[in-house]
């Protein structure tokens, strides 16, 4: 029995282990509710990057980051790497920024996963998280 009970903590561990930004998202644009980008985020020791893999208007595909004011700019936008510096925090994962590729405009991150770890809440914010945007991400794989 005790050994039931001690590998009923491993598989709960692993499944917390488990539970991780990395992977492909689905954006959707909140003015239009049409779906938007691929976002692939990755993790190197300890630190979380987003980059767009792919833009799903075909019309944009060639698109460069005109609006960003700081190494980004004039960039394609395919490719670009929005999210930077994002760590693991208690219970979500912070401390980076994130560009808003259609306006230039790079705001602080914070990113929660769902309980089942197929939606990502990306809030978007300035100073405190208490005065910004939140969108949410659906995992694709």
């Amino acid at each position: 029995m005790k050994l039931f009970f001690a590998l009923i903590g491993l598989l709960a561990a692993a499944t917390v282990a488990a539970q991780t930004p990395t992977g492909a998202w689905k954006t959707v644009d909140d003015a239009t509710g049409k779906e938007k980008a691929v976002i692939r985020i990755t993790e190197a020791n300890g630190v979380f990057t987003g980059k767009i893999e792919k833009l799903l208007d075909p019309a944009k595909q060639d698109s460069k980051c005109d609006e960003c004011t700081d190494d980004r700019k004039g960039k394609p936008v395919v490719g670009l790497t929005i999210m930077r510096n994002v760590k693991k925090g208690e219970g979500h994962w912070e401390g980076g920024d994130i560009l808003d590729a259609a306006n230039g405009k790079v705001y602080r991150v914070r990113l929660s996963l769902s309980a089942d770890n197929k939606k990502l809440e990306v809030r978007g914010y300035m100073g405190t998280p208490l005065f910004g945007r939140t969108q949410t991400w659906t995992r694709m794989e």
